[in-house]
């Protein structure tokens, strides 16, 4: 579905992508790993146009995407994306239907009658239910997590964009969000993009996992591909040590 190639960002004199490419196939799981602040957000927000790359290509289903530059042509490369935001992003003054419901208006031609019928079918499929009247204070982190998926599931997205979906979450929750991604991917045929500091979640959900690393991907493989690798930093990340090649400033820990 997505093509990446020679893909280059900078932010005045930081060079953040350094010419990167990737890919991933219609119905897969492409996860992104790499330590804070190593320019993983900064590669979805380009990918769905959020950014302006500096140079290289996105294709979307075969359609070069980096000439886009009027807003009507944003629009219907952005309606292609589902955005899972960190924190959920949802709406404290909102009930959790009208959540799950805010982008309809915007993003499809589904009538208001039928607004609380989809959110109540989303809620269900990311398994809650009877919850449509609460508001998102009343909601545990993982229900959070949940309504927030179903928010961006509701308007029929091709890809869906994760970011640190796990974060924050026990290892319980982070294992249930697990098993909804691929869930989804089994239910819907959803591509997804997913940005994960959790190798336990990399390992059991993606197709592909590329490793992020000052501007390059060090490695591009299966999960068992990064099981098995000998080089130094992608060993340091898998293993979660303190001690290795990666040295983190400080700063990069804000």
């Amino acid at each position: 579905m997505i093509e990446v190639t020679g893909l280059k960002k900078s932010f005045g004199p930081k060079q953040v992508l350094r010419g990167v490419s990737a890919s991933v196939e219609d119905g897969k799981v492409l996860s992104i790993i790499g330590g804070s602040g190593s320019g993983k957000s900064t590669f979805i927000k380009c990918v769905m146009r959020l950014h302006q790359p500096d140079a290289g290509s996105i294709k979307v289903h075969g359609r070069e995407t980096i000439g886009y530059r009027s807003e009507v042509e944003l629009a219907d490369l952005r309606r292609q994306f589902g955005y899972l935001f960190q924190e959920g992003a949802l709406f404290d003054s909102l009930s959790v239907a009208e959540n799950v419901a805010f982008g309809l208006q915007y993003l499809t031609d589904i009538p208001q009658t039928r607004y609380r019928a989809v959110a109540r079918d989303m809620l269900a499929l990311v398994g809650l239910q009877n919850v449509e009247d609460l508001r998102p204070s009343e909601l545990s982190g993982g229900m959070k997590k949940r309504v927030a998926l179903a928010r961006a599931l509701a308007p029929g997205p091709k890809c869906m964009l994760y970011d640190e979906p796990t974060s924050g979450l026990d290892p319980i929750m982070s294992d249930i969000i697990n098993d909804l991604i691929l869930d989804l991917k089994r239910k819907t045929g959803v591509t997804s993009i997913v940005i994960t500091h959790d190798m336990k979640s990399a390992f059991k959900i993606s197709d592909t996992i590329v490793m992020l690393h000052e501007g390059n991907f060090l490695l591009t493989g299966k999960p068992d591909d990064f099981r098995a690798s000998a080089d130094p930093r992608v060993r340091q990340f898998v293993d979660g040590s303190a001690n290795g090649p990666i040295k983190m400033k400080l700063r990069d820990l804000d």
